[in-house]
């Protein structure tokens, strides 16, 4: 601290205190009475720009001002979804309905009567909950704790989703199915990403649909959030990459033998925005609010839903959502595009997809106003000097005509007061044919002299090795050369050369290394690797195992993980490598053991994946029942004797190592668990142990009636991923060596950790 700071300082200090001043409460406000808390000033959440803004607009109805105003200032409430990917989506619903909700009937607290849980009307299967409850009574009130638990380790086992209703609408009107192909522009921090991983998997009987969610975001650390959320359901169909989304690189894949462009079923465009239809839970959005926020998000939201479009297929669907009220971020970006497509875009009628949502059109006039309060309605009406700040997109079309075939009333508009929830806007475009500026169609071409300089020239080609530039200069557009056209370069054609042996390196830009983590490589295993026989015979894997698709992460030493995606995601990696920034994809479904090979196989199954995994293993597969499950999860090593004689007969001849435990339901028996279990295990020389991460280990427990003692979750909730922090607890899921020695279980290999799921590094 300087001299003068410290001068500052005293004179503070001498200065005689106000009556009433409490500890960190300057100028006499207490904080109870004054508003204040942890010495900051409340935020007083008032904004006339704001409502002065709007009211001109005209976006509320007539006569209900008041009660949008008196909505945004009420604190959001929380909200829950049941992820429908897994199986046990219906047991995780009967859990909540008959007793964590029934709990919470007739409960005060702080003086308000907490309303049960209602299911959002909208949402499909009663899988969206609401309630009264904000996210800060939830997590400090002593009578609602274990509902609070509850909620936290389901999140993390991925079986809930915390997510604001509002949020949940644009998956949900993209019409996803199994075989799409879907691109999530904008993806982080993840929950509408998770959403239509779940879309993909609405069959669990089909390990590998044939679509796949490539997300996207431009920020490195963001996306490492994404791979957490990501990662909770195990899907070999996710790959999260490092872009920017308005020049998000084409990609290609090979299709018989030829390569195409990748163009895409779905796209999310849920862009960048100034968040105004999100003060009720961002309140510093209050103070912060001017209308400048939008004139400089407007250039790059159009960018992002123009790159988006561009990359979508012909009769695809892509919708533009943005959590603000604004029209100039809203129908002014969506009237522009849908100009400059010339009739190969437009707005799709999606008023009864979601029954029970109440929504406003989409509004058709609209003006723009200057920080300073300066409206325009036309742009021939703004003066030169302002012209880099407002540009012509963003005003109405001035053609009648124009303007009503396209319909802008399609677009939906979610006000706060009508259902209690965020501020929201979508818009679901239709592609009806390309883009003016890529009429051409798809197709392999060979190489000319005139296209070899065109290419050598290309920023996907330059010898720096420079990130693809996507965005088309204006006179490159006329020519023809649009998205559709592939020609193969010397440079591309050394890297497939590089690429025969499945190796997909990060791409080799200077630029982008400079800006987060350096990535390791993804490695195919190869035909010939001798490290996947023993694994095939160990497990008697089915001759329609995808060999092909395992990777692992490291082209020196011994492989730690093998990991596995869908061939598609496979045909992607393979022949893109070089210009897009993989952050990560596919699922861990086999780990090394340091002591592995004297168990006939140095691999074990990983928790992870076994769900991918199990419809291909043929081999030791221990059916097990009910009251097994429950030994199996609450007690770190139980020995043959503790299991059912079922179980014991199963196991006795079997070799020591990795197993499959499957619990299938009883439909005799309506009171059990009626979803079907599969856990990793390991058979010992008297006993069996499962390697399952504590917070699944815990909704299983759950699923079947069984609640862990508070202290007992304390405890867990400690647990490190070093092997050797807890070993007397079974939820740390590794044997300790010696416990190993006396089991027959596999040392602990470093960095394979079962309770602790691929963290970003």
């Amino acid at each position: 601290m300087g001299r003068r700071a410290r001068g500052r300082r005293l004179q503070q200090q001498q200065q005689p205190r106000p009556e009433g001043a409490e500890d960190g409460a300057e100028g006499g406000g207490k904080r109870s009475d004054a508003g204040w808390e942890g010495g900051y000033p409340e935020i007083v959440k008032e904004n006339k720009l704001f409502e002065h803004y709007y009211q001109e607009l005209k976006i509320v109805p007539e006569g209900e001002w008041d009660q949008f105003m008196q909505a945004l200032r009420e604190p959001l409430p929380a909200t829950l979804r049941i992820t429908g990917y897994k199986s046990h989506a219906k047991e995780i619903l009967h859990c909540l309905k008959n007793k964590y909700f029934k709990e919470l009937e007739d409960l005060e607290v702080d003086g308000q009567k907490v309303e049960v849980p209602q299911p959002l009307s909208w949402y499909p299967e009663e899988l969206a909950w609401h309630t009264n409850l904000s996210r800060k009574i939830l997590r400090k009130s002593p009578q609602l704790e274990r509902f609070h638990q509850f909620l936290v380790s389901e999140t993390e086992s991925g079986n809930i989703s915390r997510q604001e209703a509002v949020s949940m609408i644009p998956p949900l009107l993209l019409n996803v199915q199994p075989h799409h192909k879907i691109l999530d522009m904008c993806a982080a921090p993840g929950s509408k990403t998770t959403q239509l991983i779940e879309m993909l998997h609405a069959d669990m009987s089909v390990p590998f649909p044939e679509g796949f969610v490539i997300a996207n975001d431009v920020d490195n650390k963001r996306c490492y959030l994404l791979v957490h959320q990501a990662k909770r359901l195990s899907s070999p169909c996710i790959m999260v990459v490092n872009h920017d989304a308005s020049s998000i690189p084409r990609l290609t894949i090979d299709v018989d033998g030829r390569k195409e462009v990748l163009f895409y079923d779905r796209v999310l465009c849920d862009v960048p925005c100034s968040g105004d239809g999100t003060m009720r839970k961002n309140i510093d959005v209050w103070k912060k609010w001017t209308t400048l926020n939008s004139l400089q998000l407007h250039g790059l939201q159009l960018r992002i839903a123009t790159r988006g479009a561009e990359q979508l297929a012909e009769g695809g669907r892509m919708v533009y959502s943005t959590c603000s009220l604004n029209p100039i971020e809203d129908e002014a970006v969506i009237a522009s595009l849908l100009e400059k497509s010339e009739g190969a875009l437009e707005l799709a009628d999606v008023s009864a997809e979601l029954p029970g949502l109440k929504w406003m059109p989409g509004v058709t006039q609209w003006k723009v106003m200057t920080r300073d309060g300066q409206w325009f309605a036309d742009w021939a009406d703004v003066p030169h000097s302002r012209h880099t700040q407002i540009r012509p997109t963003m005003f109405p079309p001035k053609d009648p005509e124009k303007l009503r075939a396209m319909h802008l009333e399609r677009c939906l508009r979610i006000l706060p007061h009508h259902q209690n929830t965020g501020g929201f806007f979508v818009a679901v475009l239709v592609k009806k044919s390309s883009m003016p500026w890529n009429k051409r169609q798809p197709k392999v071409q060979g190489k000319s002299s005139e296209t070899r300089e065109a290419t050598q020239l290309s920023p996907a080609t330059c010898a720096e090795g420079k990130p693809v530039d996507t965005v088309e200069p204006e006179s490159q557009l006329t020519t023809g050369t649009g998205d559709s056209e592939i020609t193969q370069t010397p440079e591309n054609l050394e890297n497939n050369e590089n690429k025969k042996d499945g190796v997909c390196g990060p791409p080799p830009s200077k630029k982008m290394k400079l800006f987060g983590f350096k990535e390791d490589p993804f490695v195919f295993i190869p035909e010939d690797d001798p490290l996947f026989p023993p694994i095939e015979k160990f497990y008697a894997l089915d001759p329609s195992f995808p060999r092909m698709n395992l990777l692992t992460r490291t082209t020196e030493g011994k492989k730690r993980q093998l990991y596995m995606v869908s061939k598609e995601l496979r045909n992607v990696l393979l022949n893109n490598s070089e210009r897009m920034k993989v952050i990560n994809t596919g699922i861990k479904v086999w780990c090394r053991n340091n002591s592995g090979e004297e168990f006939d196989c140095a691999f074990r199954l990983a928790q992870e994946g076994i769900y991918t995994l199990y419809p291909f293993i043929n081999s030791r597969i221990i059916t097990i029942s009910m009251e097994d499950v429950k030994t199996l999860l609450t007690q770190e090593n139980p020995f043959f004797r503790k299991l059912s004689n079922e179980t014991y007969s199963q196991a006795k001849d079997l070799a020591k190592g990795s197993v499959v435990l499957k619990y299938e339901p009883d439909s005799a028996n309506p009171d059990a668990l009626q979803c079907p279990i599969v856990l990793c295990g390991w058979r010992g020389k008297a006993s069996i142990r499962t390697f399952v991460p504590k917070n699944e280990r815990l909704h299983y427990l759950r699923m079947m009636g069984l609640e862990v003692s508070g202290e007992k979750k304390k405890e867990g909730l400690a647990l490190t991923s070093d092997s050797t922090a807890t070993p007397e607890l079974p939820e740390d899921g590794l044997g300790e060596e010696l416990r190993a020695e006396e089991a027959g279980l596999p040392e602990a290999t470093p960095g394979c950790n079962p309770t602790a799921p691929d963290t970003p590094r």
